[in-house]
């Protein structure tokens, strides 16, 4: 039997990179998945990748109505829910002097904003003893330059973990921060105009990880899954970093 046999889970930006596996693990798990994404083809892939016990909605976390649209399809179709893995996020690299009002606001909506709104609103829907999973960054750790904006997104992630933790224990809901580094994703290309400013952010990436290499999709799922599943069912408020030993060294 699976570590989620018969769960259900909310995983958000499941279309790809880190949700998209964690989608595929949990499913392989036992689990039955609603994933998001904004993009529909990107959504059809992934449906078609996961192959079962999936359902794929279309919407942004940024908008509200689009939240709202996504748990009353899961009220509708299962009930109820076990699970969220907040996953969606969007990064653009800007150093201090270049961030605009539009690109703060727009990092704070999807990262924090959405963030902080997925939750809220499964609220009604998410069963006593369920776990919330949130994906921050190691970012928010150290100073990287030309990721601040992003970072204090994750920080408020982390954030939003003690919080949460505090306020759902009496209905036995565990709520934990995932910080990964740099994993080999589709974000990191997008990050970038070239796919040689991408490679060199890998490059500067991959030397100064203790470890000696970018992380792996699968491996976030693998600690996704324990965050998810009773595995680690005596923690809560944690920050599970998975980053090579990149913030720990």
């Amino acid at each position: 039997m699976g570590k989620l046999q018969g769960k259900v889970a909310v995983i958000t930006g499941g279309s790809s990179g880190i949700g998209l596996a964690t989608a595929a693990r949990f499913v392989a798990e036992g689990a039955y998945v609603f994933i998001t994404g904004r993009r529909q083809a990107e959504l059809d892939r992934a449906k078609a990748i996961i192959g079962s016990n999936v359902t794929a909605v279309q919407g942004d976390i940024a908008n509200l109505d689009d939240l709202d649209r996504l748990y009353e399809i899961v009220r509708r179709e299962k009930g109820g829910l076990d699970i969220i893995v907040a996953s969606a996020g969007y990064v653009e690299v800007l150093p201090t002097e270049s961030v605009t009002p539009e690109h703060f606001d727009k990092t704070f909506g999807i990262n924090a904003r959405g963030t902080y709104f997925t939750v809220q609103k499964a609220l009604p829907l998410l069963r006593d003893g369920g776990s919330v999973v949130l994906v921050a960054s190691g970012m928010h750790i150290k100073g990287f330059p030309a990721y601040g904006v992003y970072a204090a997104t994750k920080a408020a992630i982390r954030s939003f973990t003690r919080t949460w933790a505090a306020e759902f224990k009496s209905r036995g809901i565990r709520v934990n921060t995932l910080s990964p580094g740099l994993i080999e994703t589709p974000i990191i290309d997008g990050q970038f105009d070239s796919k040689e400013e991408a490679d060199g952010a890998r490059a500067m990436f991959k030397q100064i990880t203790p470890l000696g290499r970018i992380g792996r999709a699968d491996e976030m799922a693998a600690a996704a899954l324990f965050l998810a599943s009773d595995e680690s069912s005596y923690s809560t408020g944690i920050d599970l970093i998975a980053d090579g030993g990149i913030t720990q060294l």
